[in-house]
């Protein structure tokens, strides 16, 4: 696999070798020995999440402040422009982003490490979206910043959206501003 660390250094880009011909492709998703090494530690996921959502769907951004979870991102239909926020005070990087173009088609994973708000927006007609996490959900640890946040400032790629909304649930919708969110130390 091809490891590419993104501009905040521990969110990181995985490009897996793919093996293909006339009848179709084979990759390995998951390699706890060569994901050991792109990351610098061991983790261990404990749930597998599998979502599927329609054009302009955004959902996030999300993080848990206690049970926080590392996330192993994909998209095994459609396309998403994912996103990953330092959330840690102690961070050079705190309040940064980092987005990326998922895809079926690019079959790259991103690793979102525990600290980091969580966020995609599916560019395609609907995407299925993979998640491997870190910790199980705790749904009274959960917080979510809004995704359009100005101290933020993501550049969410709307202009793919065809004409679309962006659609957010009611949770999303409610969610607070960067600069008054729980965070990490």
């Amino acid at each position: 696999m091809n490891v590419i660390r993104t501009a905040i250094s521990e969110v990181v880009l995985i490009e897996p070798k793919v093996f293909g011909d006339a009848r179709g492709f084979f990759f390995e998703s998951f390699n706890r020995r060569q994901f050991t090494e792109a990351v610098g530690r061991d983790v261990d996921f404990v749930q597998d999440n599998h979502s599927r959502s329609v054009r302009g769907v955004l959902r996030g951004i999300h993080y848990q402040i206690r049970q926080p979870q590392g996330k192993l991102v994909r998209v095994v239909q459609g396309e998403v422009y994912d996103v990953a926020v330092d959330l840690r005070k102690s961070s050079p990087n705190y309040g940064k982003w980092v987005g990326e173009l998922l895809s079926a088609e690019n079959k790259r994973m991103l690793w979102v490490p525990e600290g980091f708000g969580h966020a995609f927006l599916v560019l395609s007609e609907s995407a299925e979206f993979l998640y491997k996490t870190t910790d199980y959900y705790a749904p009274d640890a959960e917080r979510c910043i809004i995704w359009n946040d100005p101290t933020l400032a993501i550049d969410w790629p709307l202009e793919r959206l065809q004409g679309a909304a962006v659609q957010l649930s009611a949770k999303d919708r409610e969610g607070r501003p960067f600069l008054e969110a729980d965070v990490f130390e």
